[in-house]
């Protein structure tokens, strides 16, 4: 396997397995030295023993695990007072475990899970005082399809000064849904955990059983699925891109980005039967392939629609309408983004340079390279401009695929893997359109998998939409929350 594959496995009696607090300060070295914390969870071990996992990523890419055993109510020094990033993380990790971080300032609950989903109503809400402040509660049921969370916003007049949000209300126990079935039969509910990013990760699904049964797909299957993950990452751009402009009122820019949103997935829907991907990716290939005649299709598609898309950007970005209500907006500084941990296109747009594509490109990448793009200012505008180059980016490399020599696209490769192998951990990872999409799945001696881990990037990113609406006016909030166009039920697994 190539080591810049945005993937890794490791025998899990390989792993160095130290106590709590050991670990604790091992992640706190790392930390030091300018890596990033990518996960941090816990699994039931025997008994009332906790097994607690970390991977990390350092400056130049490269991944690594620890590991510490720990009995259910077992204390450790918190990482989040010197490492905000760890905060969410820690918090998960106490909730689903038990497991407390001593000295963690924000020690809430993610999810409400199991006993706790009964007592929503007791949740701790900061409070700001003061005879001119007042409080304005969102949800947790809104308009049209937006998904379930309440809003908490401490005001004073119009200006929001902190809001807070709670989420959970569809906690799903996703993660043990997966334990119920063998490895191989979890398509069809992977690529249902987070509708909007099917293909990624049904791809990060797919990577994962692959490693563990040591069974590489051919550089044609990765191109196809290249293919499938950046035609989603364009049409769910242009949907973001369709509720903001809806927000401000630009009807060019809502009707112009929603019509090639349409365009885009129902390109998808020709080549694999679903607009939105599914069933497209399989362990061990690709149930449909591109054809000549699918890949001139989608050259047609992608050459009318980046004529379209520049014509409307012009507008959007020249309107003084726009520029008024989206610059200087929601902004999260550089240095907010670095130490709250932001991922993916948030993060991006406030300057850090973040990208599995670009740090673990693999094979695919590696061959057929993604440009890095990033924003300074970290505001609505600067998320906006940023989905408008990263879609021409896409549309760039998609073209480059769909005419690059020598490949055939067109047969659709499909090998089922075999059983994964015994006492192993696998970490695989996707750039979806909002950022690194992580699974972790663990296989015991018996080549079950004893736990299945599940992250979405919203769940680092839904405090930094909180922290962009600070000194804003409360009307701004729809266009910060648009910008960052985060997943409730990506938080909520």
């Amino acid at each position: 396997m190539d080591s810049t594959e945005p993937l890794l496995v490791v025998g899990a009696s390989d792993i160095a397995q130290t106590g709590l607090s050991e670990m604790a300060h091992a992640c706190g070295l790392h930390l030091d030295a300018g890596s990033r914390l990518l996960t941090l969870f816990g699994r039931p071990g025997a008994g009332e023993q906790r097994v607690v996992t970390a991977v990390l990523q350092d400056g130049s890419g490269r991944l690594s695990v620890l590991r510490a055993f720990a009995k259910h109510g077992e204390h450790y020094p918190c990482l989040t007072e010197r490492h905000p990033a760890a905060q969410i993380f820690e918090r998960e990790l106490w909730e689903q475990t038990g497991i407390v971080p001593d000295g963690h300032p924000w020690l809430k609950p993610v999810r409400y899970q199991g006993e706790r989903q009964q007592r929503m109503t007791e949740h701790p809400f900061f409070s700001v005082r003061g005879r001119e402040v007042h409080e304005v509660g969102v949800g947790p049921i809104h308009a049209s399809v937006i998904e379930p969370c309440h809003f908490r916003f401490m005001c004073m007049g119009e200006q929001v000064l902190h809001l807070e949000l709670q989420l959970g209300y569809q906690h799903r126990a996703v993660e043990a849904l997966l334990l119920q079935r063998p490895p191989q039969a979890l398509s069809t509910l992977v690529e249902t955990i987070v509708g909007d990013s099917s293909i990624a990760y049904a791809w990060c699904y797919c990577a994962a059983l692959e490693a563990l049964a040591d069974a590489p797909v051919a550089l044609e299957t990765e191109l196809v699925r290249g293919v499938a993950l950046e035609l989603e990452r364009v049409a769910m751009h242009l949907g973001t891109l369709t509720g903001m402009a809806t927000d401000i009122a630009f009807l060019q820019g809502g009707a112009t980005y929603g019509r090639l949103r349409t365009a885009i997935i129902n390109a998808a829907m020709r080549c694999c039967g679903s607009r939105f991907g599914r069933g497209w990716l399989r362990p061990g290939g690709v149930r449909f392939g591109l054809g000549d005649a699918l890949r001139r299709d989608l050259l047609a598609t992608l050459a009318a629609c980046a004529k379209d898309f520049g014509e409307v950007n012009a507008l959007m970005l020249a309107a003084h309408s726009v520029q008024s209500r989206l610059q200087d907006t929601g902004t999260v500084t550089t240095k907010a983004a670095r130490e709250l941990g932001l991922a993916g296109l948030a993060a991006r747009a406030s300057g850090v340079a973040l990208d599995l594509r670009s740090s673990r490109p693999g094979r695919l990448h590696g061959a057929y390279p993604v440009a890095l793009l990033t924003e300074e200012s970290g505001d609505c505008w600067a998320r906006m401009r940023l989905r408008m180059r990263e879609i021409d980016e896409s549309v760039r490399w998609l073209t480059q695929v769909l005419q690059a020599p020598g490949h055939d696209l067109g047969a659709a490769a499909l090998h089922a893997p075999a059983l994964p192998r015994p006492d192993s951990l696998c970490v695989s990872m996707r750039e979806g359109f909002r950022g690194p999409v992580i699974h972790v799945i663990e296989t015991g001696t018996d080549s079950r998998m004893v736990h299945y881990k599940v992250q979405d990037p919203s769940l680092q990113n839904w405090f930094g939409a909180a922290l962009a609406a600070r000194d804003n006016e409360i009307s701004d909030f729809p266009i910060c929350n648009k910008s960052f166009d985060l997943s409730y039920c990506g938080n909520d697994l």
